[in-house]
């Protein structure tokens, strides 16, 4: 379609969105502890239904972790014919990828497509360091006519490995305002979580770390290095799970505090948010790890909505979530003294301000009814490019 042709339709009519995912539960059957680019995929399918400007049809996986890779690789053989089809029966002005993995089905299709195909990455999904994936990557970024990276490392992360400039833009994640209207009151947070824990809190402040436990998170760093260099009365409550979790474990017990580190595993979203609602500061200790990196943070505006400031390792995607002073601090990685000193100043002095000025700045600017907004305007310049 030519492009003025394209301009006018969109001035006119609904802009139409094909959205094509692999990252999505079950129907009706919610998982625990649902990670960072399930949650975003939800909630923006969510924010964009609610827009009375999009026409959005959808070629979804919904699955269980149960056999997950095996049935990605038949979803993603069928969007070989699914995808042509889609687009004769939706007629859709673009398509818009979850990740560079339902991309990576483009080179495949070697009948040019007739509408824009836009990817949004997360930052794995660029630097896994898989040989094989790592060549193939240039090649699904030739296909692209645009690129929605969450962070502006993520953005140049992808440029390092071919992304041509110029198609590709960093615009953040954002969250579900309409959640903060579940959290309980924090004093009936904490007497949910002294019940389930058998902990008598009081006085004592909740650092809380939530997320999959891999090695990037810092979770076994902060125990070994940090935790026993923290003078006030605190709590460290670590929630999720994954190939970490053994190792994370193994330094609780080491500790000289570990009576003062409890692990959940995974949680419900219940509470979770039972968790955030009843935390005082949220510790986000990454550490660099090769190949591997944190696309945006996700859990970090979920602390923040929730009125809890953090305290985070200064890299990658973090950088473009944490304003320094206003929703909380960034430290240098891997420095446990300046990590610990930092807690234990918005511990003592200023924790009230900061946490109200944290919820008051994530419900501006990262609120996904604000965030798609900028989406869209990057969708509709890419089809009139």
């Amino acid at each position: 379609m030519d492009v003025t042709l394209r301009y006018w339709r969109l001035k006119i009519n609904k802009l139409r969105i094909l959205y094509i995912s692999h990252l999505h539960p079950p129907k009706n059957q919610p998982l625990k502890s649902v990670g960072g680019m399930q949650n975003v995929s939800l909630q923006m399918i969510e924010a964009v239904k609610r827009r009375d400007d999009i026409e959005l049809e959808t070629i979804i996986m919904h699955s269980s972790w149960r056999f997950i890779g095996i049935k990605s690789f038949f979803f993603l053989f069928a969007l070989l014919w699914r995808i042509p089809l889609g687009i004769r029966r939706f007629k859709p002005d673009v398509i818009l990828f979850s990740s560079m993995v339902t991309a990576g089905v483009l080179p495949f299709i070697f009948r040019k497509l007739p509408v824009p195909c836009v990817a949004i990455n997360h930052g794995q999904d660029v630097t896994l360091p898989v040989r094989i994936y790592q060549w193939y990557l240039p090649s699904v970024f030739k296909k692209l006519q645009g690129v929605i990276s969450v962070s502006s490392a993520t953005r140049e992360a992808s440029i390092q490995r071919g992304m041509n400039p110029g198609i590709g833009v960093s615009l953040p994640n954002g969250f579900n305002i309409r959640e903060i209207m579940k959290l309980p009151a924090k004093d009936e947070a904490l007497k949910i979580l002294e019940d389930i824990l058998g902990i008598k809190f009081g006085d004592t402040k909740i650092l809380l770390t939530v997320g999959r436990q891999v090695k990037r998170k810092g979770h076994q760093w902060f125990i070994e290095n940090v935790f026993d260099k923290i003078n006030s009365d605190v709590i460290y409550l670590i929630v999720g799970d994954g190939p970490e979790f053994k190792n994370i474990a193994n330094a609780k017990e080491k500790s000289p505090k570990q009576k003062r580190i409890v692990m959940t595993g995974k949680l419900s979203s219940e509470l979770l948010s039972t968790c955030y609602a009843a935390a005082d500061l949220f510790i986000m200790p990454n550490i660099p790890v090769k190949g591997d990196m944190e696309g945006f943070g996700i859990v970090l505006l979920e602390a923040n909505s929730a009125g809890v400031p953090a305290i985070a390792s200064d890299l990658e995607g973090i950088r473009d979530v944490i304003k320094q002073g206003v929703n909380g601090y960034r430290v240098p990685p891997g420095e446990a003294e300046i990590f610990a000193k930092k807690i234990e100043e918005v511990l003592q002095n200023g924790l009230n301000e900061l946490s109200e000025s944290s919820s008051s700045y994530v419900l501006n600017t990262f609120n996904w009814d604000k965030v798609i907004e900028r989406y869209i305007d990057f969708l509709k310049s890419v089809i009139t490019r």
